[in-house]
């Protein structure tokens, strides 16, 4: 059930009769109309990364090459076919892993853009270092101390922040990811069930329902957070005013049980609820498949089932509001071309991002695809990187956020002379 922010306010307003001490939420709220003004037709960008290095060649397979084959007698994922144990064709030279079925009506109906050969390009084959890279977006440069993500959200009229929703950005987990980390607001939600609310640097603050004002306020605070504890008690109010216990998602939303899915069905929850989200993040991790990975059976083909299965619901539980929003996923580096001598994979370079949305010109996979032939390898051994990611990222920020400041968002990068890959309307 969806839950509107007129229910909200009038929800809030008795939640706080008796309590002898008046957030600023409740000002707020007294003013509702300049709030959703805010709010109203609102934009948001949904980042998920997938933690450990995803096997991009299995995941959105160069069915047309036969290097491919060649490079993965064990592992490869066969030519498109109609006994369901090969790779769903897109476009005659790529096709979708077996297991990630629950795509294919995205890419029909053209929601759904693929990027392949894109990553970062540091060459970098650690996990820590990588993920650092991405989320801060100056690969090579560990000195950043802010998320590309936060950055984001910075805007030229400083005024317009006193306006600004607490949960204008949102991430699942126990900690702000390292893209959120900054001087623009963000809480972390590690279960909208328990009203668990934390910090980069501190784990989740659960808060009961019964718990007292000043023992959240006490609890809340948080140099992440940048701001007072007041806000992160505004966001505990707002959650307790959805009362998300009640919560049902669409008929059609049928999440995986996992983490994962339950992470994405509790983004659709806020979103639904009208509570002021414009970046919201989640991440799902085991993509580190070294030994076994399987090919149309196995480790990766249960991993990408969870994960195009628990997208798909996210996006058919928001429903209309998908037309404002869209959905970048993310890697920290691909893996080896060749598989190694355990049937599994190991730390390689470009991989493939997915973006999904309304506004999305789906239906093709983007960017130049670099071949697998050895001297098309990077270092002889990885699929070369074609598409930076924050060009794709870029695009995302831009095109449909509105954002103006890249400079900012991600110093040091050159934008691509001849424009935007044009994945965006």
């Amino acid at each position: 059930m969806s839950i509107t922010r007129r229910a909200f306010m009038k929800g809030g307003a008795i939640a706080m009769v008796g309590t002898s001490v008046i957030p600023s939420f409740l000002t707020r709220a007294v003013f509702a109309e300049s709030l959703s003004a805010t709010t109203a037709g609102k934009k948001r960008i949904v980042v998920l990364f997938q933690r450990g290095a995803a096997d991009g060649l299995n995941i959105v397979v160069p069915h047309a090459e036969e290097t491919y084959y060649r490079l993965r007698p064990t592992i490869n994922i066969p030519r498109p076919g109609a006994n369901g144990q090969s790779c769903i064709d897109l476009d005659g030279q790529f096709g979708l892993h077996p297991a990630m079925s629950a795509f294919k009506p995205l890419w029909d109906n053209k929601q759904l853009a693929i990027i392949h050969a894109t990553g970062s390009p540091d060459n970098t084959r650690s996990h820590f270092d990588a993920q650092d890279y991405m989320e801060s977006g100056t690969p090579g440069i560990k000195s950043t101390d802010d998320g590309w993500l936060n950055r984001s959200l910075q805007r030229e009229n400083k005024d317009q922040k006193e306006k600004l929703s607490p949960f204008r950005a949102i991430a699942l987990g126990t900690q702000l990811p390292r893209a959120l980390a900054g001087s623009q607001p963000a809480v972390a939600i590690s279960n909208i069930q328990d009203f668990g609310v934390g910090g980069r640097n501190g784990g989740a603050v659960a808060q009961s329902l019964g718990n007292s004002f000043e023992s959240m306020y006490s609890h809340s605070v948080d140099s992440v957070l940048h701001g007072t504890g007041n806000e992160t008690f505004d966001a505990v109010k707002m959650l307790k005013a959805a009362d998300p216990a009640k919560y049902q998602p669409a008929a059609a939303a049928n999440y995986p049980r996992g983490r994962f899915g339950d992470s994405l069905k509790q983004v659709a929850q806020l979103i639904k609820a009208d509570l002021g989200v414009e970046v919201a993040f989640a991440d799902i991790g085991g993509w580190d498949h070294h030994v076994n990975e399987g090919n149309t059976q196995g480790q990766l083909a249960n991993l990408t089932r969870e994960f195009s299965q628990s997208i798909l619901a996210f996006w058919n539980d928001i429903g209309d509001l998908g037309e404002q929003t869209v959905l970048v996923t993310m890697s920290e580096f691909g893996r080896t071309a060749r598989e190694n001598g355990t049937r599994g994979t190991d730390h390689g370079h470009a991989n493939v991002m997915f973006v999904l949305g309304g506004p999305v010109k789906g239906g093709k996979v983007y960017g130049r695809w670099p071949g697998l032939d050895d001297r098309h390898l990077y270092e002889g051994r990885d699929l070369d990187v074609t598409t930076d990611f924050r060009t794709v990222l870029s695009e995302s920020l831009t095109t449909h956020m509105g954002v103006k400041n890249l400079d900012t968002v991600f110093p040091g990068f050159n934008q691509p002379k001849n424009g935007p890959l044009g994945f965006l309307g």
